[in-house]
């Protein structure tokens, strides 16, 4: 008991910091680093445009500001088209979007206002290749930039394959009759309730063991890419629906590939009188593709949802003070209690969608197994 009441304290504590360290961020979101003059106009803090953009890509990561300080690590810019070819070069090239370079620019809201663009035909924060005179040409491009999302996805991947890895070699010098110690006793429960709680009863045929890595690499890089994406500074990857669309794709592939004669049969020819065949028939095979959306949705909307909850909140701090600097500093308490209390939901919320996806993985592949039959029961 004594050692949960630490944890539970310790845990406060750490998340109180971050509250803090994310307001620290806010608190200088909406000023230009780059506006000239030794006394930087100040804008009117725009919620919206602080929000979306710490949840949205990027093509730098900004790790945090302190007052005039503004921490940003570049990330390389790859762009390809026909008749330019492959140029890449670093996103500090564009200096926050005031500078086009190597025939591309990053599209910002100054540009668009500047050049008279409408935001309906240009992204912001895109890439689009300019003429001299730093307008678009409406070249067709592609990027494949190594973006903030992916950065961290890529954090996440080389995490989660260290930590298996380390689990791995413990058993090797340990064996498996042995009581696991550190890291391997945390991870051990976790492997063996996703094998005998989520694979094993929803994979039948003996056929469970087949999947329990897949199951239990999607499980592990969801939760890991959660918990960083809670961290002041990191990316929202889960939070992508390009991301959550990428595994509900790799989920669907797997589940075609478990796909029998029997499935399809059941699909094409249900077991219903043949006047309802009809009408069934073209629902059940709009199902099979309704199924990885549900899952790319599901997953997308709930961290997106969290992190803009959590910003929203700390935005009010923002707002009062903008009314009145007594006011803000009077709802800072109010705006960490409530930040606390949605971090450890986030917390709980990052296992849980995790855990559903995972899940809903094996139920759709043992759905996928179907034998001959099944449907009659």
């Amino acid at each position: 008991m004594i050692s949960f009441n630490r944890f539970k304290y310790k845990l406060v504590a750490l998340i109180m910091v971050f509250s803090m360290a994310v307001t620290g961020v806010f608190a200088n979101g909406n000023e230009d680093p780059h506006t000239s003059g030794d006394h930087p106009k100040k804008e009117k803090f725009n919620v919206k445009e602080v929000i979306f953009g710490h949840v949205k890509d990027a093509h730098d990561w900004h790790v945090i500001s302190i007052g005039e300080l503004h921490v940003t690590v570049p990330l390389p810019v790859i762009m390809y088209s026909k008749t330019r070819g492959i140029s890449s070069f670093s996103s500090s090239e564009f200096h926050h979007g005031h500078d086009a370079h190597d025939g591309y620019r990053l599209v910002t809201a100054h540009y668009l206002k500047e050049k008279g663009l409408s935001d309906k035909v240009y992204t912001d924060g895109s890439v689009i290749a300019v003429d001299g005179n730093d307008m678009p040409t409406n070249e067709k491009v592609y990027d494949l930039s190594l973006t903030k999302n992916i950065t961290f996805m890529l954090i996440g991947a080389l995490l989660l394959v260290v930590l298996m890895l380390n689990v791995a070699k413990s058993y090797r010098i340990r064996g498996s009759k042995q009581a696991p110690k550190g890291f391997q006793s945390l991870i051990e429960p976790v492997i063996i309730f996703m094998r005998d709680e989520v694979v094993k009863p929803n994979i039948p045929g003996g056929k469970a063991d087949k999947y329990v890595p897949f199951i239990l690499t999607i499980f592990f890089f969801i939760l890991i890419n959660n918990l960083i994406g809670l961290l002041p500074g990191s990316a929202n990857v889960m939070g992508n629906i390009a991301v959550t669309a990428a595994l509900a794709l790799i989920s669907f592939v797997v589940m075609m590939a478990s796909t029998n004669k029997y499935f399809w049969g059941h699909i094409f020819n249900p077991p219903v009188p043949g006047g309802v065949k009809v009408i069934l028939a073209p629902v059940e095979l709009i199902g099979v593709f309704t199924k990885p959306v549900s899952l790319m949705i599901r997953l997308f909307a709930n961290i997106l949802a969290g992190h803009i909850i959590i910003l929203s909140i700390i935005s009010l701090v923002f707002i009062f003070g903008s009314l009145n600097a007594i006011a803000g500093y009077a709802f800072l308490p109010i705006t960490i209690a409530f930040n606390i209390v949605m971090m450890l939901l986030e917390l709980l919320v990052a296992f849980i969608q995790a855990f559903i996806f995972a899940n809903l993985t094996a139920v759709f592949i043992g759905q996928a197994m179907e034998h001959q039959g099944d449907h009659h029961h």
